[in-house]
């Protein structure tokens, strides 16, 4: 690894508690400034994120695409066969070992820890494993001892707090890590759930019940809104409850989980209206919660909203003005890539380095689910809201020839413009890898471009790219005259 070097000699002190995308970032932000960096972490380098949510989650989702794409492949003339002992043709069955698929994920998730970790040391940062907590405004207590009876004591000069969130129970369907599970429990099952009820259609719910319908289990998603997805764009939103149905998985809408309990050989959802569900397995992807308590925060002045969470402003700063907090224990959008540029900028901030504070509107963000549903700056439903002067354009997927080739049949590519100026406003795209299409409309919103500018940029014919430069061409008119309906 090549180290960044400093413009200035930095004396400073920085002493950061977990080790997830924000903590990570942030130390290894500060020990290329130059600055004397500790890093605790209990769990390991990447946190929760990288060793059970984020990298085993979506490593998941890719086997299950995978097997899509076996499954699918006759569309595209591609025939698999096999021979009885007369030779007359079998139709083989794709078969899922997940003992084999999660053995493998956790494998790749501890290689990221350890890759993670190996980078912070090379660049110098000191890490300590434990359960710390803050003692004051300026230090850090770590238990490192078997039962908490070693301690360690860290003083810095600045503090920067990134301890996550962790699944959120319920009293009434307490996880029991077999039957009834996290997200974070799911990667000890050793054999496909025969039937899987998710509850929570949010995007941890609706990202495993696609991956586990996909992988080949009955899926049953109990949403108590009604539809899925109910805070993403709501045609992207119908476009994944129609590929779920047509993959055979039950929605069940305005369908609140009251309960869920074991039974000889599964569990029993029960609904608020009476109803029940049954199912080998129970999913429960009904939020989280920021794992602040116990740790000090309030005690060193550090302002919580009634959740828990850790208020920050724009640079990451909390109410103590040493401390920062990065990541999904912060007021701020809960995802890793947002974790990560907080932790940067928090430290960039503290060590006097050049600050660009957070927007909400230039984060992208990205379901993934199958088609991908990938997001950047103003929606739809926020052009109203906000009284803004906005059009919409929006272009299905199957109209471009590189999608045909695919065969590709779901999905679209929105784009929401300024009326008049022409300026990208957003962006929706649902679309197979949609996370990788967004990034040309996050530059846009970004950098302010208008949609004609944009559609003057060549893309490769033919491409899925390609539907971008068709959409921004679309909308020509609109720039040159403000006074055309949508």
């Amino acid at each position: 690894m090549v180290a960044m070097s400093s413009s200035f000699v930095n004396t400073q002190s920085v002493a950061v508690l977990g080790g997830g995308p924000g903590g990570y970032e942030a130390a290894l932000a500060a020990a290329q400034l130059g600055a004397e960096v500790t890093l605790v972490e209990r769990a390991g380098v990447g946190g929760a994120a990288v060793i059970t949510d984020v990298v085993p989650s979506k490593s998941l989702i890719a086997t299950a695409d995978a097997a899509v794409a076996i499954a699918e492949a006759s569309d595209l003339g591609v025939q698999l066969f096999a021979k009885d002992a007369a030779g007359k043709p079998l139709k083989p069955q794709v078969a899922i070992n997940l003992a084999a698929v999660n053995k493998r994920l956790l494998s790749l998730a501890r290689q990221q820890s350890d890759d993670m970790r190996l980078q912070l040391v090379e660049a110098g940062v000191r890490i300590i494993s434990g359960h710390g907590r803050l003692e004051d405004r300026n230090a850090i207590v770590v238990s490192t001892g078997p039962g908490g009876t070693d301690f360690d004591r860290v003083e810095a000069d600045t503090l920067v707090v990134a301890v996550g969130a962790s699944p959120r129970e319920l009293p009434t369907a307490e996880p029991d890590g077999d039957r009834i599970l996290t997200w974070t429990q799911l990667y000890d099952m050793q054999a496909l759930p025969e039937h899987l009820v998710v509850v929570g259609s949010g995007v941890t719910g609706a990202e495993f019940a696609s991956a586990y319908m996909n992988l080949g289990a009955k899926v049953t998603l109990v949403s108590s809104r009604d539809r899925v997805l109910p805070g993403e764009d709501q045609d992207a939103a119908a476009v994944l409850e129609k590929v779920f149905k047509r993959g055979g998985m039950t929605v069940l809408s305005k369908s609140r989980a009251e309960s869920v309990a074991r039974t000889a050989d599964g569990v029993v959802v029960t609904l608020a209206d009476g109803r029940t569900v049954s199912g080998s397995h129970c999913l429960m992807a009904v939020g989280s919660i920021p794992n602040t308590a116990g740790i000090g925060l309030e005690e060193a002045g550090i302002q919580l909203a009634d959740s828990g969470h850790i208020e920050v402003n724009r640079v990451a700063r909390t109410s103590v003005p040493n401390i920062y907090a990065a990541g999904d224990c912060t007021t701020f959008v809960p995802l890793a890539s947002v974790a990560s540029m907080q932790g940067r900028t928090a430290v960039f901030h503290a060590l006097g380095d050049i600050v660009i504070p957070l927007g909400r509107r230039r984060i992208t963000a990205n379901v993934f689910t199958a088609p991908e549903i990938a997001t950047v700056g103003l929606q739809e439903q926020d052009l109203d809201a906000e009284g803004i002067s906005g059009y919409v354009y929006k272009l299905p997927l199957a109209a471009n020839p590189r999608a045909k080739m695919l065969g590709i049949k779901d999905g679209f590519i929105k784009i929401i413009g300024h009326r008049g100026s022409g300026t990208v406003l957003g962006g929706v795209i649902v679309a197979p890898r949609a996370s990788e299409l967004i990034y040309p409309i996050a530059i846009a919103v970004e950098r302010r471009l208008t949609v004609d500018q944009v559609s003057r940029v060549f893309a490769v014919y033919p491409s899925l790219s390609g539907s971008i430069t068709d959409a921004t061409r679309a909308m020509h008119l609109v720039t040159r005259d403000a006074d055309v309906v949508s």
